[in-house]
C-alpha cells in the first residue's frame, strides 16, 4: 500500500440480509481529507460508512484499499489502517479509562498480546490528545457522556490508524463538547496526516470542519465535493426536504444553512 491509503468502493451495494439500502456506490475517500456524510435519517449513511469500514459486508460490489479488495486482507492488517468508532460502544463493566484505550493497540500487538514500549506511547499519546491522563485510573462507567466520547476517541487514536472513521462522534453533546470532538479529529487529520471520516447531522458543523461533504438520499449519492459547492439550496431541498438559504458564515467563511421559518428538515 501506498503511504497515504485510498478508501474506496466500486459498485458498492449495502444492507443486510433480505434489506437493501444502496446499490451501485462508487466512492473514492481523497487521501488526507476530513470527509463528513450527510443526509436524511434513513439515507444509508451509517450502514455505507460500516460497510467501509468491514464492519457489513457488501451485499455486492468492492471496498478496495489502495485498489486491493479489503476483504482479502487480514483483519489485523486492515485495522491497523482503518479504524472505526461506532455510533453506540459499549465497554465491560469496572474497565477503566487507561484500559479502554490500551484495547485500541489490539491490531499492533503479536500472538501473545505482549504490550511494547509503542503500545504504551501510543495510549500515552491518544490519553493527553484528549486531555484524559487525569482520567486514566477511573472507570468509564462513572464518566460523563463527553468524558466517555473523549475516552472512545482516545481508543480509537491509539490504534493509529491512517483512515480514522467516526459514526456520529457528537451525538449527545452539547455545543462546546462537540465542537471539542470536532477540532481534535481536525487536528489529528493535521498533526499525522490521517484521513477523517465521520457521519454528521449538523450541517453547519460539517461545513466548517470538513474539506469535502458527500450527500446522500435514499441510499445514493447526491453530491459530492467541497462544501462551499454542494452545500445549495437544491441540494438541501432535495435531500433533506429543507427550504433554507446558505449564507457565509460570518467568523469561518464557511456555508452556513439557515432555515426559512415555518421549515420542518428531515436533516435531524
Amino acid at each position: 500500500m501506498t503511504d497515504v491509503p485510498v478508501l474506496s468502493a466500486s459498485g458498492l451495494t449495502t444492507g443486510y440480509p433480505g434489506v437493501k439500502i444502496s446499490e451501485g456506490l462508487d466512492l473514492t475517500i481523497r487521501p488526507g481529507s476530513f470527509t463528513a456524510l450527510v443526509g436524511a435519517n434513513g439515507s444509508g449513511k451509517s450502514t455505507l460508512m460500516s460497510t467501509l469500514a468491514r464492519i457489513l459486508n457488501p451485499l455486492d460490489g468492492t471496498v478496495l484499499l489502495d485498489g486491493e479488495d479489503a476483504r482479502a486482507l487480514p483483519r489485523k492488517a486492515f485495522a491497523r489502517v482503518v479504524g472505526m468508532l461506532p455510533q453506540h460502544p459499549s465497554a465491560p463493566e469496572g474497565l477503566t479509562v487507561a484500559e479502554l484505550v490500551a484495547r485500541g493497540r489490539y491490531p499492533h500487538r503479536g500472538l501473545f498480546g505482549s504490550f511494547s514500549d509503542s503500545d504504551a506511547h501510543a495510549v500515552d499519546s491518544a490519553l493527553a490528545a484528549t486531555n484524559l491522563v487525569e482520567l486514566a485510573a477511573r472507570p468509564v462507567g462513572e464518566l460523563s457522556g463527553g468524558q466517555r466520547q473523549r475516552v472512545w476517541i482516545a481508543m480509537a487514536l491509539a490504534q493509529t490508524p491512517r483512515i480514522l472513521m467516526l459514526d456520529e462522534p457528537t451525538s449527545f453533546l452539547d455545543l462546546a463538547h462537540q465542537l471539542e470532538v470536532l477540532d481534535l479529529l481536525a487536528a489529528q487529520r493535521l498533526e499525522r496526516g490521517a484521513t477523517v471520516v465521520t457521519v454528521l447531522h449538523d450541517l453547519n458543523l460539517a461545513a466548517r470542519f470538513a474539506d469535502t461533504l458527500v450527500v446522500m438520499r435514499q441510499g445514493g449519492i447526491l453530491a459530492e465535493g467541497p462544501p462551499a459547492d454542494v452545500l445549495t439550496a437544491e441540494v438541501l431541498l432535495e435531500a433533506f426536504e429543507l427550504d433554507a438559504i446558505v449564507i457565509d458564515d460570518p467568523l469561518t467563511g464557511t456555508p452556513m444553512v439557515v432555515p426559512k421559518p415555518g421549515t420542518e428538515s428531515k436533516a435531524s
